[in-house]
Order: structure tokens, then sequence, then C-alpha cells
């Protein structure tokens, strides 16, 4: 069962990688091929290097291949180069232009095609993000999902850029090298790469340790980011209640969990390249005095040596990279992993037939059981109908279901049994988007844009007129509110709106709910933070405006409810009442109750209001 855990992973992981490879696959294609034109470019340095010592110089015989030696004796041969010797300069010359030239062109490219990957990555998770179910966003941490979609996108993104070809180019070299060294001195060939195999050894070692303390190292990051996400969004709570010495130990603690685990990678890195840089220079001494022995006793020439010695070095560090090249891969795979943990993830579906029905806002719930797990109901057979036009209250104790109620109308959730409907069709065969295009909510919490009041507004119809701007504005009792700041509409809100009021941030996401024109409202609590007077104002001017809009209203004021043509209450997650307020208050029960106590309360304030 894990091996086929297993399997599926990388079957998931490769289409992940044909996925985002799409559309960029020529540009690494062309940047194979201009790295392949720079190795020969390269390698053909110390070859001419080699040749001109040699054969123009000392007159020996040269090892490059018939068909070249060929060419230059039909234009003269050796004397023919000795009298005109900077062709060969200028031949050294042309090698190292071809490879600086086809690096420039290999990067290019190269880079055309990692940011064209990154740019597809960040597309894919932010549009799948829009699109996985409601209850996800409830269980993840936003700081972990930032993370991975920068941080983790970054990983994949320098990986194609600076070691995708590095496994290409290091193989290129060394089967380009092994060809020109074993035709010319096989022995040297040998001793020239003795100390090859060690360094891939180490490499493989290295990767297989490595790769464990990346995720590590990943996974702490992601924990540091999500400790500072909440922090900054809580920050009212934080200093509210005086934590900001436990807030800055708990990040401390993280941060020094991301710093042990980081170190220890660092670690081990540096063990690796101060391993293999003693491996390496030695491959480059054991060459280097094998060589002069060899030319001492005239099994060797000089230039052959000098190209020995130039191409030890050359396929050393290429070799010595292949450690850095396997460790990135390994995080470039842990990266790929979690991105894939993201977009694994299924969208949200249709359940019915997606519909798009002319929407009025006649509401029908019948027989509803809902809850987020299989043994634990929310809500347990909930019926009742509401017609266009009409207001309907729900008042529960916390806990009871309420919220649930709402979110269920707007198939956050699906219901575990019973039906919803809108204008006689079922809610799971409407179309999510149209379904929700058609319901306005306001959250006891409204969330707002770090933007201007017009721009918060204007979010769900960013081509409307100022006019139609202010018309919900008053409809929501805000307008002069806003025409009192020194930038009026214009005025930049904070990030979640933290430099308006909080009845002030309720009243603008009203407004925005507005420009919505929706047949059908829900407020959730959402005028808690107003007083009972602006209250009535917004509940009067909604009626005035919208006389055929179904309204649910979410509230623990019964000054709120009152008014409303049914009342729902909520009590342990069953509908223990309905009817008007005076048919609430007549039959004894928990709105009856929660009526005495506020009228209590009100009798209490205003006697001592009196007194004062």
């Amino acid at each position: 069962m894990e091996t086929e855990k297993k399997q599926g992973k990388k079957k998931v992981n490769r289409t992940l990688v044909a996925r985002i490879l799409k559309g960029n696959t020529a540009y690494l294609v062309l940047g194979a091929v201009f790295l392949l034109v720079a190795v020969m470019a390269a390698y053909c340095g110390p070859l001419v290097t080699s040749f001109t010592v040699d054969y123009v110089i000392d007159s020996k015989e040269s090892n490059l291949p018939g068909w070249v030696m060929g060419w230059i004796k039909h234009w003269g041969g050796r004397e023919f180069l000795r009298g005109k010797i900077w062709i060969c300069a200028l031949a050294l010359i042309a090698c190292t232009l071809v490879n600086g030239f086809a690096t420039y062109l290999r990067r290019r490219y190269v880079a055309l095609a990692s940011e064209g990957v990154a740019m597809t990555l960040r597309n894919a998770l932010y549009s799948h993000l829009q699109n996985v179910p409601y209850d996800y966003h409830k269980h993840v941490s936003t700081g972990d999902l930032v993370q991975r979609c920068t941080s983790d996108v970054d990983t994949v993104r320098r990986f194609i850029s600076v070691q995708l070809l590095e496994i290409v180019r290091t193989v290129a070299m060394v089967t380009v090298a092994c060809y020109i060294m074993f035709s010319t001195d096989v022995r040297m060939a040998l001793i020239s790469m003795v100390l090859l195999p060690v360094l891939c050894v180490s490499s493989f070692l290295y990767f297989k340790r490595v790769r464990s303390q990346f995720t590590l190292s990943d996974e702490a990051e992601g924990k540091l980011s999500a400790t500072l996400q909440e922090n900054l969004a809580g920050v009212r709570v934080v200093r509210a209640f005086g934590q900001q010495r436990d807030e800055v130990e708990k990040f401390t603690a993280c941060n020094a969990d991301f710093r042990d685990k980081t170190f220890k990678l660092t670690q081990l890195m540096g063990i690796y390249w101060g391993a293999s840089d003693a491996v390496g220079y030695t491959q480059i001494a054991l060459t280097l005095f094998t060589g002069i022995l060899f030319v001492v006793k005239g099994k060797l020439t000089l230039g052959s040596l000098m190209m020995f010695t130039t191409y030890a070095g050359m396929l050393t560090w290429p070799v010595r990279q292949l450690g850095r090249v396997l460790a990135d891969l390994g995080k470039a795979t842990v990266s790929l992993g979690r991105i894939d943990e993201i977009l694994s993830v299924p969208e949200e579906q249709e359940p019915g037939r997606a519909e798009k029905p002319a929407i009025r806002g006649r509401v029908e719930f019948r027989n509803v059981c809902f809850g987020y797990d299989t043994y634990d109901d929310v809500l347990h057979d909930i019926s009742f109908s509401a017609k266009p036009g009409q207001t309907v209250a729900i008042l529960g104790s916390t806990g009871s279901g309420k919220t649930s109620l709402v979110q269920l109308l707007q198939r956050l959730y699906p219901c575990t049994a019973g039906g919803i409907y809108i204008d006689g069709v079922n809610v799971n065969d409407i179309e999510h988007g149209h379904l929700r295009r058609n319901i306005g909510i306001v959250l006891q919490e409204p969330f707002l844009y770090s933007r201007t009041i017009m721009e918060n507004i204007r979010l769900v119809r960013p081509d409307a007129g100022e006019e139609e701007v202010f018309a919900a504005s008053r409809v929501a009792s805000v307008h002069d509110v806003i025409e009192s700041f020194e930038n009026g509409y214009d005025t930049v809100v904070g990030e979640r709106g933290v430099t308006l009021s909080g009845g002030q941030k309720q009243r603008v996401a009203i407004a925005r709910m507005l420009m919505q024109n929706a047949p059908i409202l829900i407020f959730d609590d959402s005028m808690s933070a107003v007083d009972t007077e602006t209250d009535a104002a917004i509940r009067a001017a909604l009626k005035k405006r919208r006389e055929h809009t179904t309204t649910f209203i979410i509230s623990h004021r019964i000054t709120t409810l009152c008014e409303a043509d049914n009342i729902l209450v909520l009590e342990h997650g069953r509908l223990v009442q309905q009817g008007t307020h005076a048919e609430l208050l007549a039959e004894d029960g928990l709105y009856r109750r929660i009526a005495e106590i506020q009228n209590a309360l009100e009798d209490e304030l205003r006697t001592e209001g009196g007194e004062a």
C-alpha cells in the first residue's frame, strides 16, 4: 500500500512537471543547444593551445583529427602557421568569444524558461486557491500557504535557472573530455580522472543526507512565516491583552528552531564544499605532478600536459557541482511536493446541473440537517420558508448554528440531509458563482482591503459610478462619516480596515454588499458594532430601497429582530421557535426570556441615566 502511494505521488509530480514546463520546453531545448556549443568551444581552447605549442612551435605531431590536419596542411601547414602565429591566437580568441556568446544565449533562454515556469506556478496556485472548497481554508495556515506560493515557487525557479542544465553540462563535459583525453593519452586520461569517482560518490551521499535536512528547514521556515503572519493579522488582540512579550518569545522560539535547522544544513554544505575542494585541488596537483614526470621522460608533450591540466580543472568543478545540483534537486523536489499538495486538493465541484436560473428571492429549507463531520450534526431538521420582500431574523446562543445555516444557503458547505430551494430550484443545481453573486453577505468581522474606501465599496462592481457608491453609503448610514474624513472616499484604510472603527468597517462592508444588487441579503451579526439608532436607520433605509429583497438578519438584539416577518430561534442546532415578534413574546421560550432580560437592562440603564 505504501509503495502504491509513493508511485501515485511520483505520477502526480510528473504530471505537475509536464504542466509547468508546457510552453517553456522550447526555451529549455534552445538553452541546452547553446550549452553544448559553449562546452565544445570551451574544450577547443586548450586544444588550440596544445596544437600551437606542440605542432607549430615544437615541431611535434599533432593529435588533432585527420580531417582537421588535412585542412591545415592544405593552407600551408606548420611553416605557414609559424609565419602567421597570430592565426593561432585568433583561433583561441574565437573559441573564447563563441563560448561567451553561447553561454549568454544559454542563460537567456534558461532564464526565460525559469521565469515562465515561476509565473505558471504562481498563476496556477493562486487560481486553484480561489476554487478549492471553503472548508479547506479553515484548516490550513495562511502563512504556510504564502510560503509555498512564494518561497517554494522561487526554489523551483532557481533550480531551473541555475542547476537544471548543469546536469546536461556535466554529462557533456565528461563525455567530450573523455573522448579527447583518451584519444591523446590513455594513461594521463586515467590519472586526470582518478578522483572523479570519489567526487561522484560523495555527491550522491551528500544529496541523500542533505535532502531530509532541506525538508526540516523548509517546514521550519513555513512555521516561522505562519507565526509572523498571525501576529501581524492579530496585532490589535496582541496589544489589547498585552501579549507582546509572549508573542516575541513564541517568534523567538520558531526563529531559533529555523536557525538551528538551517545552520545544520549549512554545516553539511560546508563539509561537502571543503572536502570537494580538497579532492579537486588534489586531482589537479596529481595531474600536474604526473604530467611533469612524463614530459621529463619524453612520454608526453608540453602542449598535451597543458591540455590535461586544463581539462582536469574543467572536469573537477562540474563534477564537484554535481553535489550542489543534486542538493538543489532535493530541495526543488521538496518544494514541488509542497506545491503539489495544494494543487492536488480537488476544486469545488458542482453537485448538480449547474443551472443559472433567474433568482428572485423565494427561499425554502426542507428538513435540512448539517454536520461538519459524519457523527456530529450542527443543524437538525430545519424547515422554514421566506418570500421576496420578507425579512427573516435568526436568534440563538453561541454555537446554536446560526452562521452555519446561512453558509448552507450560499452552499459553502453541502447539507447532509434535506434540501434548500431558491425559487423552487435546489441550491445544489445552481452554479455556485451564479448563486453567490445573487446572495450578498456581510459578516460580523468584515474584511476590508488596504485600499481607498471608494475602491473597497466598488469591489464587486469596479465600473460603478460615484453616485451609486454615494447612494449605497447613505443606505448604510456611512456617507456623512466618510465625507468627514480629510480625503473623503479617497481615504486609504489600513490592512483589514484597521484605521476604521468597528462600526465604520461594518457600515462600509454593508455599502459594498449593497453595490451587488443581490435579491437575497444576509447580515451575519453585521450591525453589532453600531448603535441602536444607526441600526434602525440602516434597516429602515434597506426596507425602503429593496422592497422585493429577501433579507436574513442574525443578531442578539431584540430591537434589531423585532420588525422581521419571521423570527427563527435556534437552540443546540434545532429550530425551537419561529414566528413574529408578537407571537414569540406571547409564548414561553428562549425568545421571551432574552427579550425580558434585554428590556430589564435597558430600563436599568435609563434609570441610572435619569438619576445621574
